[in-house]
């Protein structure tokens, strides 16, 4: 289910009255792929690619947070790179509002990133040390040439209230802050505009345990107050079941099950989804002892995006891989209704190759 949304209190204008409504599509993401060229020699020829992300496709809805999870290097901080237009795609498109944005310059993205902002995820390098507080969230402003109501330092200030700081921080500097105070400073930067599309990527990964849930709260309520879009970049599992409504789950640059954040814990259907539900700690003895979950170890390592596997990328580490697995890239189809999964022998679901038996050996020593 979609968060309840409360649309800004600003004036409406010519652009946001023909803005999607809640629930109707706000960006659209097709075969969209990034491929980092390796070079070497005295020649620089290129030798090869690493495929960081390698086709992948979504729609993210107005008022909504899409949740993307996923091990290390599987891609999810350059999808949310690519999305923002902070670099370039090697193939793909993607849209916004219905407009092809996917090759705009510098000047075409000039008046969109008033609309689609980006929370990063080290709010140590995020900020630069040798500017106070009030110019760095009063940067967007003069980028933009936007003159708010009552001034900037005004408006700024305001900002500094409502993500929880004191207006009396304008003319401090980041080293003056912890982590997460820092990490609220950027969130004032990203909300300056007002936007529309907010990617933060891994927002609370840098902080403090004790902090996290503070700053993943902050979001939940400023998405409820503004009206805001969310796509959370993340690794761990907890925090984006809290603050989903649907969740991507990415394995080496390719999008494997895609669904509500419902379905996706009570139900998994990739292997790899499963394995990373299993490795969800419990926190609670009396819980731990009545899960019933299975642990899942997988073996080896995750390959080099350098050179993917063939087929399904996840069959050198799956326990139910076969020969099909091997040499057919399964397509993400629904599965169910609004559950995704890219799979050809997929949990809580029918076969998609019942004829296909034959474990690979590499997979059949993988454990439980």
């Amino acid at each position: 289910m979609t968060k309840p949304v409360k649309s800004p209190g600003s004036e409406p204008t010519a652009d946001s009255a023909a803005a999607p409504g809640q629930g109707e599509t706000l960006l659209k993401v097709s075969g969209l792929k990034k491929h980092f060229p390796i070079h070497k020699g005295l020649f620089k020829r290129q030798v090869g690619a690493v495929q960081a992300v390698d086709g992948i496709d979504f729609e993210v809805r107005a008022g909504e947070t899409l949740g993307v999870v996923g091990e290390s290097g599987c891609g999810k901080s350059t999808m949310g790179r690519l999305i923002t237009r902070l670099l370039e795609p090697t193939a793909g498109s993607i849209e916004f509002e219905g407009r092809d944005i996917t090759h705009l310059g510098v000047s075409g993205m000039r008046p969109l990133r008033r609309d689609v902002q980006m929370i990063f995820q080290d709010p140590y390098s995020s900020l630069n040390p040798r500017h106070t507080v009030g110019a760095i969230v009063s940067a967007p402003f003069k980028l933009q040439g936007v003159q708010p109501e009552g001034g900037v330092k005004k408006e700024v200030q305001r900002l500094l209230g409502v993500v929880g700081l004191s207006p009396e921080h304008y003319n401090r500097y980041p080293h003056e802050f912890s982590g997460g105070q820092r990490q609220r400073i950027g969130i004032a930067r990203a909300l300056a505009l007002s936007p529309k599309l907010v990617v933060a990527d891994e927002p609370v990964s840098a902080l403090d345990v004790s902090i996290q849930a503070q700053v993943v709260n902050l979001l939940d309520d400023l998405q409820e107050e503004l009206g805001l879009t969310y796509v959370i970049i993340a690794h761990d599992l907890s925090v984006i079941r809290h603050v989903s409504d649907r969740i991507a789950v990415m394995y080496l640059g390719k999008i494997v099950e895609l669904t509500d954040r419902q379905s996706l814990y009570n139900t998994p259907m990739h292997p790899y989804t499963k394995a990373l539900m299993s490795a969800v700690p419990v926190p609670d003895p009396r819980r731990k002892a009545a899960d019933s979950r299975e642990r899942i170890l997988l073996q080896g390592d995750v390959p080099s995006p350098m050179n993917p596997p063939s087929g399904c990328r996840f069959h050198t580490r799956c326990w139910k891989a076969t020969e099909v697995c091997k040499t057919k890239e399964p397509p993400l189809i629904p599965l169910a209704t609004g559950h995704n999964v890219a799979c050809h022998h997929p949990e809580n679901a029918p076969d998609q190759e019942p004829g296909d038996t034959e474990l690979l050996s590499e997979a059949a020593t993988a454990k439980r």
